[in-house]
């Protein structure tokens, strides 16, 4: 005896019709979601990338200057910190022409007969911002410029032997920065707020030297 074939229900193949739209929807859905994230996530990936470059830039020359620094603290009695935020406070992280061309890390003015160029300069007199042509000290290399930085601060001006007395005498790098406002290194009524702000952003503190105490 013949089997009967079963007939579907229309109601069965609606169910079933209702499933197969629903599974395409999710199907759909799920697709859509990953394009969108994709497409989301590629344009901060791209910008990370470039913000972590330029910051091991930075970290690499905080780390190539870290060393001479400290051997100038030992010799001098400068902060290595006070010297690294200095030189990346005065050669804006050595970009400036004074630093990439003469190798000019602290914009130290030039003495008579010394091998110079002459840039323009902002100071700050009288409360307010003033440019001037400055005629500035040309190192051979930036090594030869921290030496002059710290000797600087070490003997003081031709008219001044005890000009950043101060500046040595602070036993830390926030007190050591402001003395270096009080003694006249800078006009910039922010210059110690700046240099603590980087000292304390790269943790430059890392690189100083105990002092010892008499």
């Amino acid at each position: 005896m013949a089997k009967k074939k079963r007939r579907r229900s229309k109601k069965g193949l609606q169910k079933q019709r209702l499933r197969m739209l629903c599974g395409l929807l999710v199907a759909l859905v799920i697709l859509a979601a990953i394009t969108s994230n994709t497409a989301i996530y590629e344009r901060p990936q791209n910008n990370q990338i470039n913000t972590n470059s330029e910051k091991a830039k930075k970290v690499a020359w905080i780390n190539e200057l870290a060393p001479y620094a400290r051997e100038l603290q030992e010799k001098y009695g400068v902060l290595a910190s006070i010297s690294i935020a200095q030189a990346i406070l005065e050669s804006d992280w050595h970009t400036s022409t004074l630093s990439t061309k003469y190798n000019n890390l602290y914009g130290i003015k030039a003495d008579a007969g010394q091998k110079s160029a002459v840039l323009p300069t902002q100071e700050y007199v009288n409360g307010e911002w003033i440019t001037i042509q400055g005629r500035f000290a040309a190192y051979d290399s930036w090594q030869e410029s921290m030496k002059a930085h710290a000797k600087l601060l070490h003997d003081g001006t031709s008219w001044n032997a005890k000009q950043y007395q101060h500046v040595l005498d602070a036993d830390d790098y926030a007190s050591a920065a402001k003395a270096l406002t009080q003694d006249g290194y800078a006009t910039d009524p922010n210059y110690a707020k700046k240099l603590i702000t980087i000292i304390q952003t790269w943790h430059l503190e890392r690189f100083d030297a105990t002092k010892s105490r008499h």
